[in-house]
């Protein structure tokens, strides 16, 4: 039995990846930030998290973590002229500087076991560029370069990755994914003809942190239904 903290595991991919995790008999602490998105996962052991906290408290934690994922984001397309420089900071210490933060604090508990790992979360945009994601591209592609600097940094203790999604059916992309016909055009964008599902990207992450990943670090995971690099 391994011990893992997933941020953000109240819904969306780190909901789904906390049971794949517990089901398969690991120690699972899970954070949230809304109350109401706890329904139904009580055997989760959550504890409330505000990841723009100058302080987060982990005290709660075991000394040894086996694995740290990182899951807070948002999802704000709008046409570059739009959006407000702080938007972008804003942003940025949501996905970069809170992920920071966590890492920093728990590095210690990470170094104490056999070989921790941390998974990230970026975007498929990174890689290839579309319209009016230059807000969650900016600060995703902070998220890429920080995973690779940290696992040339941590190696050989502490195994850094990285998963990039395409878009996935989670409460993140409703807006995207609200009606029939938004998710069969946007279905139709990927070369594998579906929009993702949380536990498209949850298993790359629980794979990530397993022992058959123990010689992966590094590395930027795409699991986008064959987007960033397919045109069919």
């Amino acid at each position: 039995m391994k011990t893992f903290l997933i941020i953000g595991a109240s819904s969306g991919i780190g909901k789904k990846l906390a049971h794949l995790l517990k089901d398969a008999g690991h120690k699972v602490f899970g954070t949230y930030y809304n109350h109401s998105d706890l329904e139904g996962s009580s055997e989760i052991d959550y504890h409330y998290l505000n990841v723009l906290d100058n302080q987060p408290d982990f005290d709660y934690l075991p000394e040894q973590l086996d694995g740290l994922v990182y899951c807070p984001g948002s999802l704000n397309l709008k046409p570059f002229h739009r959006l407000k420089p702080e938007q972008f900071t804003e942003d940025f210490n949501l996905q970069v500087v809170g992920a920071i933060k966590a890492i920093q604090i728990l590095l210690p508990r990470l170094k104490t076991g056999d070989g921790g790992s941390v998974v990230l979360f970026s975007t498929v945009a990174v890689q290839t560029g579309f319209n009016f994601h230059t807000q969650i591209a900016a600060s995703k592609g902070a998220i890429e370069g920080l995973a690779r600097s940290l696992a040339a940094e941590l190696a050989p203790k502490v195994r850094v990755n990285c998963i990039a999604p395409s878009l996935t059916n989670t409460a993140l992309a409703s807006r995207l994914l609200s009606t029939d016909e938004k998710i069969e055009a946007n279905a139709k964008r990927h070369p594998l003809k579906r929009i993702g599902e949380a536990g498209d990207i949850a298993t790359a992450a629980e794979f990530l942190l397993s022992g058959n990943s123990s010689w992966i670090t590094g590395q930027v995971l795409h699991v986008d239904g064959g987007m960033s690099s397919l045109k069919v």
